[in-house]
């Protein structure tokens, strides 16, 4: 551990990528978690408790270009502190005709411009996301560096024999959610392939009663899962569907790409940019063609999952994302 490095970490404990970032600091630094409430009576305590870590800390390191993230940041400068913000995707975002990204109103758009003007160092998981926040936030991108997020081979790996079986994981509760990560076209596809087993995790509420109405009886639905739930279905799932409006740099797209599921994605800058030559392409909307696409995948051999998973491993793997971080860290703290 590098001595005298304190650092105030502002997240969600709930997130995996984010406890993952905590995780990897955690083996180098003193790091402090400051866990984002729930509910809002909880926060001016979160306040009072920001202001205490952030005085004694050296480095604050926040996810997403949130309103408590700008309020970190700002403390961080008022303390002659320095700061990190790591961007997963919304809050680079600006799709008015979906009501979606943190550009799309001024609630959000503040403060996200406050940290892309302020923060010592905006880290951004896909290449892409930095041009946005130029074009958006209207600044230099000096401070902007392209870190994409690490995932471990050894936990994410095939197990036992492929079934002919589909399957996505969104994170969906609202109707929103649901256009966004292409679930209409999940169902529509799964309508044409009736012979084929279709499941949905991490759907519920409305996202859920929605869907159901418009999935056909092959499509299963599952709520929120374990890592260990999901390593299991992405172990036997000869097919992940990653059929989003846009992304970041989507986790489970990743994860199960390790466990050698053949991937079908969209045409979205950041699903393509994991995908690369190992899938198959889909046009945003399109469930015919999503339906096409996901019969090949399944008549195809292993070496096409293998090769995913090799992707994967080339890309973005874990030992990759901790040297890197470590280094950004310590040339931030070294700067007066």
């Amino acid at each position: 551990m590098v001595k005298g490095v304190r650092i105030a970490f502002v997240g969600d404990v709930h997130s995996s990528f984010t406890q993952h970032d905590c995780d990897i600091l955690s083996q180098f630094f003193d790091v402090h978690m400051i866990s984002l409430p729930k509910k809002m009576g909880q926060w001016f305590t979160l306040a009072i408790q920001l202001v205490r870590e952030v005085r004694r800390c050296d480095l604050s390191f926040c996810w997403f270009a949130s309103p408590f993230s700008a309020f970190t940041v700002l403390l961080s400068r008022v303390f002659n502190k320095k700061s990190v913000v790591v961007v997963g995707g919304y809050d680079a975002a600006y799709l008015p005709e979906f009501s979606y990204g943190a550009f799309t109103n001024l609630k959000e758009k503040i403060p996200a411009v406050y940290i892309y003007k302020h923060a010592d160092k905006i880290l951004v998981v896909n290449q892409a996301l930095k041009d946005e926040i130029i074009k958006n936030a209207h600044v230099s991108g000096e401070t902007i560096e392209f870190l994409p997020t690490g995932f471990d081979p050894k936990f994410w790996k095939p197990n036992g024999t492929k079934e002919n079986l589909v399957i996505t994981v969104a994170g969906a509760n609202t109707i929103l959610r649901v256009k966004i990560k292409g679930l209409e076209t999940f169902v529509g596809a799964a309508a044409d392939c009736p012979n084929t087993r279709f499941l949905l995790i991490s759907v519920t509420d409305l996202a859920k009663e929605y869907l159901k109405k418009l999935a056909p009886n092959n499509v299963e639905f599952a709520g929120y899962l374990s890592q260990h739930e999901i390593l299991s279905y992405y172990q036997k799932a000869k097919v992940y569907c990653q059929l989003s409006l846009r992304e970041g740099l989507p986790t489970a797209l990743c994860e199960a790409m390790l466990c050698e599921c053949i991937p079908v994605g969209s045409e979205a800058i950041g699903v393509q940019s994991v995908i690369g030559d190992t899938g198959f392409s889909v046009k945003y909307g399109d469930s015919k063609q999503a339906a096409t696409m996901i019969q090949r995948a399944l008549a195809s051999g292993d070496e096409q999952g293998k090769n995913a998973r090799e992707r994967i491993i080339s890309l973005f793997h874990e030992e990759k994302k901790k040297q890197r971080l470590q280094q950004v860290i310590l040339e931030i703290v070294s700067k007066k």
